[in-house]
């Protein structure tokens, strides 16, 4: 059975960190690019940030970068987002998803976790 279960999310207050987790089971992780996406009230799912199979390159959307770190490790099965200088408008869910490419396209989506940065 598949999961990605999505763990750290909170309320913090602008300027704070948070770290985000997405533990993964029922496939082979390291197979795997691993994304996190998050969905604000009325808008979109966007990319946050991705990570290759073996971590070797990142990428982030303009809005985080130089704020957010992607890791992965493989050895546990688990991603990371560490979210720093945290905004209001950094508020969303998170979700991580993973993604394969095997001649189709595979992909798997957590439950999400909720982020609120508000003073």
């Amino acid at each position: 059975q598949v999961q990605l279960v999505e763990s750290g999310g909170g309320l913090v207050q602008p300027g704070g960190s948070l770290r985000l987790s997405c533990a993964a089971s029922g496939f082979p992780f390291r197979a795997y690019a691993m994304s996190w996406y998050r969905q604000a009230p009325g808008k979109e799912r966007e990319l946050v940030a991705a990570i290759t199979t073996a971590g070797g390159s990142t990428d982030y959307a303009d809005s985080v970068k130089g704020r957010f770190a992607i890791s992965r490790d493989n050895a546990k099965n688990t991603v990371y987002l560490q979210m720093n200088s945290l905004q209001p408008e950094d508020t969303a869910v998170y979700y991580c998803r993973a993604r394969a490419i095997v001649g189709f396209t595979i992909q798997y989506w957590g439950q999400g976790t909720q982020v609120t940065v508000s003073s």
